[in-house]
């Protein structure tokens, strides 16, 4: 149960963390070798993309759990008190399905990825790897949107974030 509750508390920002950590000093060493070094390594530019891939639709999932996510709180000023709730209930229900939808379609980039059987020029990572960055990602912004979800709806006076 421990595993778990970690896992939904830190899983997203600690794997964010590791992959910007690890992006950081991929290009740290590449800016040396080339400018130092006089030699540039051929794979750190690639890597470091597909870390950037990845790190991207692992933080959207961050900022879904966080309930961070850009949203115009002027225009929810234009409901009435009694309604923003439900408004932003409403959005939180429509990223969902754009979530799902993501997901959905992403699955099919990935299946036919493994079809091809392409690889990455510079370090031969498997394509669908890097094309499974959308689904995972927004497989667990779907997770995460469930929850923000449930939070809500338990909580009807907090309309925006975690306010309670």
């Amino acid at each position: 149960m421990k595993l778990v509750r970690w896992l939904d508390e830190y899983a997203e920002i600690s794997i964010c963390v590791a992959l910007m950590s690890a992006m950081t000093l991929l290009l740290a060493v590449q800016v040396f070798m080339r400018y130092i070094m006089g030699a540039s390594l051929s794979w750190s530019e690639e890597l470091a993309r597909y870390f950037f891939i990845w790190l991207i639709y692992l933080g959207i999932s961050y900022g879904a759990r966080e309930m961070r996510h850009i949203k115009i709180d002027a225009a929810l000023k234009l409901f009435p008190r009694s309604m923003r709730h439900w408004v932003v209930i409403l959005g939180d229900v429509l990223f969902l399905a754009f979530a799902l939808y993501v997901v959905w379609t992403s699955w099919a980039v990935i299946e036919r990825q493994m079809m091809l059987g392409q690889a990455s020029p510079a370090i031969g990572v498997p394509m669908w790897v890097v094309y499974a960055a959308p689904f995972v990602g927004f497989a667990l912004t779907t997770v995460r949107q469930v929850q923000s979800i449930r939070w809500r709806l338990a909580h009807p006076d907090a309309v925006h974030d975690k306010e309670v």
